[in-house]
Parts: structure tokens; sequence; C-alpha cells
């Protein structure tokens, strides 16, 4: 993979960043992914203040790579998570769920760099006029929670490249070299990549919930909870009881009930993988081992440049 906007804007080897993923991001997984190259990043949706400035901390002792943070701005302690981020001289923020005027003045006084997650052209655009450093646009194939549109990668990235001049990071279905010489093909500068981190022995999340996602077949995954926050779950005893209601015309106070506080912590980090929320991409299906950092940054890279060599061999 050769340099690109998305390596020198962060100051890393390959282009890949590392989602920043509730219950699995934690710092060693960021310090196994920065250290192999990329981009990793701390999930701070799912930390307290105290235990985000723990994991920085831990991760600033177990790399001297580029690193950031993630920080869904839907979140009520989102402004203590900036405050965390100045504080302890995050390199990079990447922010999600939310305006991205809203802080990103605030972090570039810092020196920090900052991109936003986005699921359309519309907000790829807002993005811009808000001043971000770097744009993630999302498919709908995306673990957790996605945008309201629905719409795929593969339709996304080209017409978000279209909308807008700013370095471009394709997320949503990524797990392979190819696929990611497939994005840049398309348009993309990079690529972000959750479920297939999430699967690493790195990986926060429970081991229970690593067998079952990698036990996955096609169409085990399900969007749901449109009328709340679209979030893409396994099919498990949860999701049915969501399924049914959502048929039913539950509204959205009903389908909160059935899905309260700690569903997503239960289902990705305490082992209760049938009444927790079990939030993983539809790549899952196509990932069977649970294996190290160094070895899926290895691949990726060996089948990128496979692929790369062989598309260079193609005659007109």
């Amino acid at each position: 993979m050769t340099d690109n906007r998305i390596c020198s804007l962060f100051g890393i080897e390959k282009p890949i960043i590392q989602g920043g993923m509730v219950w699995i991001s934690g710092w060693r997984l960021a310090a196994a992914v920065s250290n192999a190259g990329g981009l990793g990043l701390i999930g701070a949706g799912s930390l307290t203040p105290e235990l985000l400035t723990e994991h920085i901390q831990k991760l600033k002792s177990a790399t001297d790579k580029p690193w950031g943070i993630n920080i869904p701005l839907m979140s009520p302690i989102s402004a203590a998570f900036v405050d965390i981020a100045i504080r302890e001289k995050a390199p990079v923020v990447f922010t999600s769920a939310g305006s991205p005027k809203k802080y990103t003045a605030m972090l570039h006084e810092h020196g920090i760099k900052v991109a936003h997650v986005v699921s359309s052209s519309k907000f790829a655009r807002k993005c811009e006029e808000a001043g971000v450093d770097a744009v993630v646009a999302e498919g709908f194939e995306a673990g957790g929670h996605n945008g309201r549109e629905e719409t795929t990668t593969l339709t996304l990235i080209p017409q978000v490249r279209r909308a807008t001049t700013l370095p471009l990071i394709a997320a949503g279905g990524i797990a392979s070299g190819e696929a990611i010489f497939a994005m840049m093909a398309l348009g993309a500068d990079g690529v972000q990549i959750g479920t297939l981190f999430a699967l690493t022995q790195e990986s926060s999340a429970s081991e229970t919930f690593k067998k079952r996602c990698t036990s996955l077949e096609e169409g085990d995954t399900m969007l749901t909870l449109k009328a709340l926050s679209p979030t893409r779950l396994v099919k498990n005893e949860l999701y049915q009881r969501i399924a049914e209601a959502e048929q039913q015309g539950a509204t959205a106070e009903q389908l909160l009930e059935l899905v309260p506080k700690g569903s997503a912590r239960r289902g990705i980090f305490e082992d209760d993988i049938e009444n927790g929320e079990v939030e993983i991409g539809q790549i899952a299906s196509a990932i069977r081992s649970i294996d190290s950092v160094a070895d899926v940054m290895q691949r990726l890279t060996q089948e990128f440049c496979n692929v790369q060599q062989k598309a260079g061999s193609w005659k007109s």
C-alpha cells in the first residue's frame, strides 16, 4: 500500500483505521493496530471518563505510533471525552452520531486531527463545511449503529467522493485486501475496519461473542430498531422479540423497553449472546478464525498487493 492522503494526514504506514467500537476497542486492540502500521482507536462510548483516561495512558505505554479516540457525540458525556482527548494530547479524534461542528474547532485549536463518520453525501458536505480533516463514509453493511439511508458501501463511496474533496475513508463490509483495493478504486483514500478487528485476539469482546460471530452464515445479521436508531444485530432471542414487536407496529418507547440500557454490554462483553445486543457487521459470515492483529494486518497487506499486481496486468 503506497503512501496516500490518509497516511500523510495521520502519520501512519498503512491507510487502515480500526473502528472505535463499544465494549470492543480498548487500549490493547488500539495499540496492536497502531503498532502494526494502522491507526488504532479507543472506543469512548462504553467507557467512563476515568476509564477512558486509564485506557489512554495504557495505550501510550504500549505504542509510540499515532493513535486516536472515537467519541460518539450523542453521548451525554461527550464534552468530558473531548476534554480528556485534549488533556491527554490525543493525535486524532473520530466523531460520530452528531454534528461535526460541535467540537471540531476546539479540537483543532489543540492540534488534534478530526474525522467524522457519515452515512450520506449530504452529511459529507456538512463535514467539509465544519472543517473536519477527513470523512468516514459508512455503508449499512456495518455492525452496530447505522444511518437511516440503508445505502451500501459500494454505492455510497463514489457518491461521497463526488460530493467532497476531503480525504475519504470507506467503512462497512471491509475485511480483505481485495475489499480495500475496491474501495480505493471507487475513490476512497483509506478504510475503517470494525468487524474483522472485533474478532481478533486483542479485542475486548468476550470469547463467547467472538466464537458466535465467527460461526455466522449469510443473513444471520439484520438491520433493526429503525424507529429508535438503526442497529445491525445478530439474530438471537432478543432480535426475535424486537422483530415481532416491529411487525406489530411497536412504538419507539415500546422498543426501548425491549432493549434496556446495558444490552450491548451484555451481548458483547458479558457472554449473554441470546438476550443481549450482539452487534456485528454482515462481513462476519466471511470470518472463521480469531487471529492476532499482526496476522490480520499482514494478510490484508498481502491480499492488497496481490490484487494490485493482478489489476496492473489487465489489458484493455
